[in-house]
């Protein structure tokens, strides 16, 4: 059954909220355990749906996963033989799925994995991932809708430069590179703090890694992995949603379990904007000091990590929609993120969109109405817009909430917001 949010605007969120492990570094590591026969098991793992999608596509491959969504554990048993074809049906749901191509091609010598789809946020080439999978000695190639690889005599060092810094595609070489013969050396790759997780759980395996973190990864070849233990990192995107959230309701939230460093850009810039941003001993604190008024509207330009995060550009619009004043926000990284803005428009947003600027002229209040969410960050932006909208407002397909956020409206509703779970009747297929 199809449901939608009812939120009931006039909340002001004030309390505490918790973060647990980080949907894009779960789904990541999950793929990491396919390098090596044996047990591994995953703490803080979040309840979400993606990660029960991606369980599924792992026991597609002959493996046995027990996952514990309340434990938030999984327990991924890989045998010594395993599959290599990630099926459509499963890959179509899931852009992460992409993941398992580097463990695949390395474990086994082959790999057919679906052109992933996922959230409709534009296109995500996939050239780098077969550029870097070619450069260890690869033969990639797509055929009937499938990335196909095969390196039957294994893989083999390189030097590796990425034209640009793509999360996805370092990820797929850095699981590659780890059973290559040889020393791999991967320049301008990704720096987002999930790299960096990847990488302590593969060395936690007898991976031999250096350089997690900075824009340069050294990886000298191993002939076997071995089953770990590893617990998740927090997730940052979440923590920046409560983070936003705050700011938009002139609230106040502790983030506990939030790491402010990895938001240090979209944090400075909250406190830049008047809101009260601090480290606690258990996360980070956002706050607008009641009476204050409205936050100042800021400019925003999406960014690889460290800078503004792609994910919380639909939050900054939501955030501008009704902050105090104009600014531009600017789009980077994706050409198709920003639905938003038409769905914002409908609650009374002054909004217009020119190329990849929206530029946003902030109301005080918005107007509920009905709205659809199109990917996982929008869908919860819309829920925020629906706290700062008169009357209620319906936000359709959570679904895609439901693949980022474990029980959104539970925790909205524990900081004092009117927000409910109900049958979308008025949606037809």
């Amino acid at each position: 059954m199809r449901e939608r949010f009812r939120v009931v605007g006039g909340a002001r969120l004030v309390g505490e909220v918790p973060v647990v492990g980080a949907k894009n570094s779960a789904l990541k590591l999950m793929a990491v355990a396919l390098l090596a026969e044996g047990r591994t098991t995953l703490t803080n793992m979040p309840e979400i749906a993606d990660v029960r999608i991606m369980a599924e596509l792992l026991r597609r491959l002959g493996v046995s996963v027990d996952y514990d969504p309340e434990a938030g554990v999984a327990v991924i048993d890989v045998p010594a033989s395993i599959g290599h074809r990630a099926d459509y049906e499963l890959v179509r749901a899931l852009r992460a799925s992409i993941s398992v191509l580097g463990p695949l091609v390395a474990r086994v010598g082959e790999a057919d994995v679906a052109v992933p789809g996922g959230d409709a946020i534009g296109s995500r080439g996939l050239d780098l991932h077969a550029a870097g999978l070619e450069a260890l000695g690869a033969d990639v190639r797509v055929t009937h809708g499938y990335l196909v690889a095969k390196a039957p005599r294994g893989l083999r060092g390189a030097d590796i430069r990425l034209d640009f810094p793509s999360v996805g595609a370092t990820e797929n070489i850095l699981m590659a590179a780890v059973l290559a013969r040889g020393r791999t050396t991967i320049d301008n790759v990704a720096r987002e703090p999930e790299i960096a997780d990847i990488a302590e759980m593969l060395t936690s395996m007898g991976a031999r890694i250096t350089g997690a973190g900075t824009s340069c990864l050294v990886v000298d070849g191993v002939d076997t992995l071995h089953p770990t233990v590893h617990r998740v990192l927090p997730d940052r995107v979440a923590a920046g949603t409560w983070a936003f959230a705050a700011a938009t309701t002139c609230g106040d939230i502790e983030v506990v379990g939030g790491v402010a460093e990895h938001l240090r850009s979209p944090l400075q810039s909250l406190a830049a904007a008047g809101c009260h941003v601090e480290g606690t001993a258990r996360g980070f604190r956002v706050a607008v000091p009641e009476g204050a008024g409205r936050p100042t509207a800021f400019d925003v330009a999406t960014l690889p990590y460290p800078g503004f995060p792609t994910d919380l550009q639909p939050f900054a619009l939501t955030y501008n929609a009704v902050a105090d004043g104009s600014a531009m926000v600017t789009e980077n990284l994706f050409e198709a993120r920003f639905r938003t803005v038409q769905e914002l428009a409908r609650l009374g947003a002054d909004m217009q969109v020119d190329g990849h600027h929206v530029m946003t002229h902030g109301v005080p209040l918005l107007s509920g109405a009905p709205v659809e969410s199109s990917d996982i960050r929008s869908g919860a932006a819309l829920v925020i817009a629906g706290l700062v909208a008169e009357g209620y407002t319906l936000v359709s397909g959570v679904h895609h909430i439901d693949r980022g956020y474990p029980h959104f409206e539970v925790g909205l509703r524990s900081l004092g917001a009117d927000v409910t779970r109900e049958p979308d009747e008025h949606w037809y297929e």
